[in-house]
């Protein structure tokens, strides 16, 4: 009884690994946006395709570098992994981390990931649609391997990492449809590292201050 109790969960787990909908996270081919690293000092999210991106936006990546490229984030150590979820303009807090994740290329496709196909376990094969977010992050200490992990020291100040907008994708792969392409719909983004906590506070200490001797005078 226990052997046929323990082969039952054996299956299902092997069906709902095969359940998961998928698509290719690939930010170079449906269209060409790029993830970069932040000018020294840069502490704020930027997202946006540039003039010379595809599909053209009006973005000013002025003063930032590619990752992978010299100057830049070292392409073998900074992570990137899609977040997803079933439905369109799903909450943030709804998305959650596809696999595998990745890594960045050099040369002429620096600032773009290595192709790779994600599965997602929290959206259905052949789903007519889901929201997306790409996430990457500075991984060259080692210690911390996924977004989970990454997302708590990025809050902390202890790494830099970034965000995309949030876009949507059609046809899921699955049984009738071809895993899909996730541009055009992704744009590009930097990648920053947040104040420290403490940082902040005491900056916010000063403005306030400085607000008060205004008022004074």
């Amino acid at each position: 009884m226990k052997k046929l109790i323990l082969a039952a969960i054996t299956t299902t787990c092997a069906v709902s690994v095969f359940a998961q909908g998928s698509v290719v996270f690939n930010n170079r081919l449906g269209g060409t946006s790029h993830v970069y690293s932040s000018p020294a000092g840069v502490t704020t999210q930027r997202q946006g395709n540039s003039a010379t991106e595809s599909p053209a936006g009006s973005t000013d990546w002025s003063g930032y570098t590619l990752i992978g490229t010299v100057g830049g984030m070292t392409a073998s150590t900074t992570f990137a992994q899609l977040l997803g979820a079933p439905g369109s303009a799903a909450a943030e807090s709804s998305l959650l981390p596809g696999l595998p994740t990745t890594t960045f290329r050099t040369g002429g496709a620096a600032g773009n990931v290595q192709p790779t196909t994600a599965t997602f376990g929290n959206i259905p094969k052949d789903a007519p649609v889901a929201s997306f977010e790409m996430v990457a992050w500075d991984n060259s200490s080692g210690l911390y391997p996924t977004w989970a992990q990454a997302s708590v020291a990025w809050a902390s100040g202890l790494i830099a990492a970034g965000r995309s907008a949030e876009f949507v994708v059609q046809s899921i792969g699955g049984d009738t449809f071809t895993p899909p392409n996730i541009e055009p719909g992704l744009t590009s983004f930097n990648v920053f590292t947040v104040p420290e906590p403490t940082t902040a506070a005491l900056a916010g200490l000063g403005f306030a201050a400085l607000m008060i001797f205004r008022r004074r005078k």
